[in-house]
């Protein structure tokens, strides 16, 4: 400014014309990196698609890796309702096994568990395979593939038309997707998680059919694949659900009122006047990955025709009721249905990023559930929360070994 005889208005003009310059970069930086951060969620890991391969092998020449799951000795549990059931759809098998070794582990009477697991028709064979192979002690686990399943004209039409419908919203809410929608910092991760493609997996979708996946059963405690039980959760099928369809968290453990996860207005288009005036947009969203279903509750109420019919008027509305995924229909369709259970029970988002729930909370959950991009079994897992499903997996097994899967 002396050499040059500058004014101090001219140099504050360039000065602040710099700084908004490096803002612009590093807000730009930001967003690539969390661009490439959610790319890389989505992808699955080599020794994922080694540890599948080397069980689909041993499928092939091994005579017990293709033994009957459960032993027949074992068959009439399966629909016995003095049992403790449990349900998985899932197509990976090392999520699978910690849930289950995990959920025995802990358990106070772990001869009372039935596990019933349902994968795709490329998964079934390695999923077979592990749990041939490695037997649990004590428990019953059942491996059934959905092409096994010899479902009504009816139901298979109608789930052509959900993946269909869910296929159209979501291909709408990307073409709509502008470059401006990620300028708000916070923002365009929302914009990312809902173009996940786990918003199209079909193993996610069936949930909303899991009465007739099992007709013979009436209660059941479902379980996603990336959870870690902590502590036994045999009281759950005592719990009285008052009437209702689902036992959910729905307050957080920090606070009365508050939200574990997001409100209703972070899933949904309150613009559109169907929604607006439907719904509270501050309305608390429960916990999708651990919930407790009473299956007789769920067909008196017509759950999942209830979940058609809005999906059916999504498609009439432009596609624009809500975002992308399972979780907006289903919050819908069990609207009025869900009992609230304690929040020690379900304690979420420990794959989004930066956890912030303090290691008491986290030692004394019951169930952790790593929703969100970073699972455990991937790269970008928090090292912080991943040693505690870590040590629920099997790193002595010869497969774990050679597909050198993180452990």
């Amino acid at each position: 400014m002396t050499l040059k005889q500058q004014d101090v208005k001219a140099f504050a003009f360039k000065t602040k014309a710099m700084l908004s310059r490096m803002e612009h970069k590093v807000q730009s930086a930001r967003q690539r990196e969390s661009i490439y951060w959610h790319l890389a969620s989505h992808g699955v890991p080599k020794s994922l698609h080694c540890l599948c391969l080397k069980l689909a092998e041993e499928y092939a020449v091994n005579a017990m890796a293709r033994s009957r799951l459960p032993p027949p000795e074992y068959v009439s549990r399966l629909s016995d309702p003095s049992f403790h059931h449990l349900v998985l759809l899932t197509d990976n098998v090392l999520a699978a096994s910690v849930v289950i070794s995990s959920t025995v582990e802990k358990s106070a009477n772990p001869e009372k568990l039935i596990f019933h697991i349902v994968t795709d028709k490329k998964t079934y064979t390695p999923m077979h395979a592990w749990f041939a192979i490695h037997s649990i002690q004590s428990a019953v686990v059942e491996v059934k593939g959905l092409h096994q399943y010899e479902w009504s004209q009816e139901v298979n039409v109608a789930v052509k038309e959900m993946l269909e419908i869910h296929r159209l919203i979501w291909g709408q809410y990307y073409k709509n997707l502008k470059e401006e929608d990620f300028e708000y910092d916070g923002e365009h991760k929302r914009f990312l998680e809902a173009l996940s493609p786990s918003c199209l997996s079909l193993m996610n979708l069936l949930r909303i059919y899991i009465p007739e996946l099992f007709p013979d059963l009436n209660k059941i405690v479902f379980l996603d694949d990336d959870i870690v039980v902590q502590h036994d959760i045999s009281s759950l099928w005592e719990l009285d659900l008052n009437g209702n369809v689902v036992g959910a968290v729905v307050n957080s453990w920090d606070g009365d009122n508050c939200c574990p996860g997001r409100k209703y207005k972070d899933y949904f288009n309150f613009s559109h006047p169907i929604i607006s005036s439907n719904f509270d947009h501050n309305r608390c969203a429960w916990l999708y990955g651990m919930n407790v279903y009473d299956l007789e509750a769920w067909r008196r109420a017509n759950i999942t025709e209830t979940y058609h019919h809005w999906l059916k008027l999504s498609q009439e509305s432009g596609l624009t009721l809500w975002r992308p995924g399972i979780i907006p229909p289903a919050l819908i369709a069990f609207e009025g249905h869900v009992h609230h259970i304690d929040p020690l029970w379900h304690v979420a988002g420990l794959g989004s990023r930066s956890p912030e729930v303090p290691r008491d909370i986290l030692e004394a959950a019951s169930v952790i559930h790593f929703s969100g991009p970073a699972k455990p079994w991937l790269e970008i897992g928090f090292p912080e929360v991943r040693g505690l499903w870590n040590k629920h997996v099997n790193s002595s097994n010869k497969f774990v070994r050679k597909c050198r899967i993180m452990g």
